[in-house]
């Protein structure tokens, strides 16, 4: 939770001022599921994987936007107001003994609640936010943000926001890696980034979309283990991305892979 506050900054001199400033942009910065490069990799690979009745529809609805570029639609307007109902949908909360049904999900919404609703109004065309446009931006995000395992949390420290370490000898914190460390060091634009890894197998495709909702969901409580596994001193580099690598690699492309799924159920 942010707690708001005022603070006079004219009071200070030109360069103090600036440096506060900012000092407290960067103070409320939030890390949401994967970053831009992340979910614009997860709606790169869903494009991929589109019918061609699939992409001419979708294209009606988003115009000159693509599925890449409106991933981090739901991030950009956090910063408003009028969306900050919004923000329990990006994740899931269940504890490392406990079911989904057993954690159950809170009165306003989660990510899990979420995404079924939007399947069902994208399919119904009736829609409780807005219209078509965000409902379908909405859900491209969403299914990223499911597939990051620390967006499926144990209740414990806001899905690892408060597991501070280091990170390439810089402060972070354990979600901030996954949502963007491990991918950024690669060093790759998001499409060069779905080169490498876009090659799911039939077999690969044909399973993982048909598996559910909740499934995706249960993947990222199991994967989140690893995530967990830290040097006692909490700084990794080199070593923490060569045993994480695979496991990031494989949950962005299971999210374009599964998103392309649905969409083309829905507009294909």
């Amino acid at each position: 939770m942010i707690t708001h506050f005022v603070i006079n900054l004219n009071k200070f001199d030109p360069m103090k001022k600036y440096i506060l400033s900012v000092a407290f942009c960067l103070a409320f910065i939030k890390v949401f599921a994967w970053g831009p490069n992340g979910h614009r990799i997860v709606g790169e690979i869903a494009f991929r994987h589109l019918s061609d009745e699939a992409k001419k529809n979708i294209k009606v609805v988003l115009g000159n936007e693509s599925l890449a570029m409106v991933g981090t639609y739901m991030d950009f307007i956090r910063s408003n107001d009028r969306y900050r109902h919004m923000g329990p949908w990006h994740y899931c909360t269940i504890p490392d003994n406990k079911t989904y049904e057993e954690a159950s999900s809170p009165e306003e919404g989660d990510a899990y609640v979420t995404i079924e609703r939007l399947l069902k109004e994208l399919e119904s065309k009736k829609f409780t936010d807005e219209d078509e446009l965000l409902a379908l931006k909405m859900l491209v995000h969403l299914v990223g943000d499911i597939h990051q395992p620390l967006h499926v949390g144990n209740g414990e420290d806001r899905g690892g926001n408060d597991v501070k370490l280091e990170f390439f000898w810089e402060r972070s914190n354990l979600h901030r890696v996954w949502d963007e460390g491990i991918i950024d060091q690669q060093k790759l634009s998001f499409t060069e980034y779905a080169n490498w890894i876009d090659f799911p197998t039939k077999k690969q495709l044909q399973k993982w979309q048909k598996d559910t909702l909740m499934e995706w969901v249960m993947e990222s409580k199991e994967h989140r283990k690893q995530a967990y596994d830290l040097p006692e001193n909490k700084k990794i580099n080199y070593q923490y991305i060569y045993k994480n690598i695979d496991l990031v690699n494989l949950r962005l492309l299971q999210a374009g892979v599964r998103l392309a799924g649905v969409l083309n159920k829905i507009y294909g």
